[in-house]
């Protein structure tokens, strides 16, 4: 708690890491690249002219919003109490100054901001020099978190730190001023697991699909689809990791996914920054054993789901069919690994089905739209396609389950299974399974993602248990 009276008194705070549980240059970065890819050059070209300038250059051309940035409410609390103890409140960062104009403006506890100008860079022994100048030696208490913070931390009267490094803390309270250390929650394995979204690699057990529909059950071929899985399990938390740093504001804006880690600040900026490019290398040299055809694959993987973070998800019905090939690819990568021959049959049904899905992604979406009568940021649907997304995945689901009709009679089909027959079983479940999905999505009971519903949805185990059922049926003499 403050104390009573703390009329004349100054508290400078800092921003990154300190009022909030993220970094500016971070955040304007990943706004900036989800609306231009060549904003890596742009930023490397401006480093010539120093790192204010970089800093003023993204702010351009980024699109942060600042009201829904991960605040750190322990710190909120701490400079509103001491303005209402009679203190004075400054906001004193490194960030570009119309940053801070935009944060004190929004927060309503500052009496005044100062940033970085696009010549300066506020920070350090340049942030202690300032605040010395305007303030007097020891006319100032500064709150910050980092060990650039100890040029300004010498300069105060009070040294309030908001960090748990205990290193740190031991030099702040050599420095002789009145010391304050506050505790901010940890980066904990479990936010950093979450950001991998290893439920998502549900998805990549399509690359087995070739090996079973074959029934090539061989131990060797079962390992190179075992390793298949595992590269595409990385090179797709790579994926998810890059996506979540480009989808920051969207998801920031909408109920459940602003609590994914790097929008609610669980996880810093910087540790996705090179998270992504270390997941992504480590999929490429664990796909190297399976083959160059392989590694192109699984390239392609990458560009196109590149391509769909930085772009394609923008546009409309474009987006739902890169989904759909993108669960596609999964299958046609385990052939490719194993050595296996795809049928057109088991293609085509992929193709319709996985439209059907990915359209009931889209469904889901733009039911919570409706219902919440929001408008989901980055996205080209508005409410009114509701009713136009739900016919798209009906119609595309009962096509797939006409395919695998056609398959069921097919000369492959004869030759893998005595009873062939049996498998025409397989279409009235997945008529149900299809029409019940759509359902389901219509009342908002869905999942964002329609394959992580299925996987923890009683009625659709049951299904997945007696389709299993039927085929072993089909291939009893």
């Amino acid at each position: 708690m403050k104390p009573a009276n703390l009329k004349g008194r100054v508290l400078a705070v800092d921003l990154d890491g300190t009022l909030i549980r993220t970094d500016m240059l971070f955040e304007t970065f990943w706004s900036a690249l989800a609306h231009n890819w060549t904003t890596p050059f742009v930023a490397a070209a401006g480093l010539a002219k120093g790192r204010a300038a970089v800093k003023q250059r993204l702010c351009e051309m980024s699109d942060v919003d600042v009201t829904v940035l991960p605040y750190n409410e322990d710190v909120v609390n701490y400079v509103r109490a001491w303005r209402e103890a009679g203190g004075r409140t400054a906001l004193v960062t490194a960030s570009d100054q119309s940053l801070a104009d935009k944060i004190s403006a929004h927060l309503g506890i500052f009496d005044e901001a100062h940033g970085s100008d696009g010549s300066t860079n506020l920070k350090a022994s340049r942030k202690g020099a300032f605040l010395e100048e305007r303030y007097g030696q020891g006319g100032f208490a500064y709150m910050g978190d980092t060990n650039a913070d100890l040029a300004v931390w010498s300069k105060s009267a009070q040294a309030i730190t908001h960090t748990n490094s205990k290193a740190l803390r031991a030099r702040v309270d050599k420095l002789g001023c009145e010391v304050e250390h506050l505790s901010p929650e940890r980066v904990s394995a479990k936010a950093v697991l979450k950001a991998l979204r290893p439920h998502q690699w549900l998805k990549n057990v399509l690359v087995f699909l070739p090996v079973f529909t074959a029934h090539a059950l061989q131990l060797a071929t079962l390992l190179q689809a075992l390793m298949a899985f595992v590269v595409f399990s990385l090179v797709a938390s790579s994926v998810y990791v890059l996506n979540d740093l480009l989808d920051l504001s969207a998801d920031r804006s909408h109920p459940r996914k602003r609590k994914r880690p790097f929008a609610s600040g669980a996880i810093p900026l910087a540790y996705g920054t090179w998270l992504a490019p270390s997941l992504l290398i480590a999929g490429f040299l664990l796909a190297l054993p399976l083959g160059p055809n392989f590694v192109l694959v699984m390239l392609g993987y990458y560009v196109t789901t590149t391509a769909y973070s930085l772009y394609l998800k923008r546009r409309i019905i474009i987006d739902i069919c890169v989904l759909a090939g993108l669960y596609t690819i999964r299958i046609f990568a385990g052939g490719v690994a194993t050595g296996i021959p795809l049928s057109i049959w088991l293609l085509a049904f992929s193709v319709f089905f996985f439209f059907s899905l990915a359209a009931v992604k889209r469904q889901a979406e733009l039911a919570d739209e409706v219902a919440s009568n929001t408008v989901t940021k980055g996205r080209g649907y508005r409410g009114e396609d509701l009713q136009l997304i739900t016919s798209m995945a009906t119609a595309s689901g009962y096509v797939s389950v006409l395919v695998m009709a056609l398959y069921t009679n097919s000369p492959e089909v004869k030759a893998l299974y005595p009873r062939p027959y049996m498998l025409l079983g397989i279409c009235l479940v997945l008529f149900f399974w299809i029409s019940r999905m759509v359902f389901v999505t219509h009342r908002r009971r869905m999942h964002d993602d329609p394959v992580v519903f299925a996987v923890k949805d009683r009625v659709s185990q049951i299904c997945g248990v007696v389709i299993g059922a039927i085929v072993v049926a089909g291939t009893i003499p």
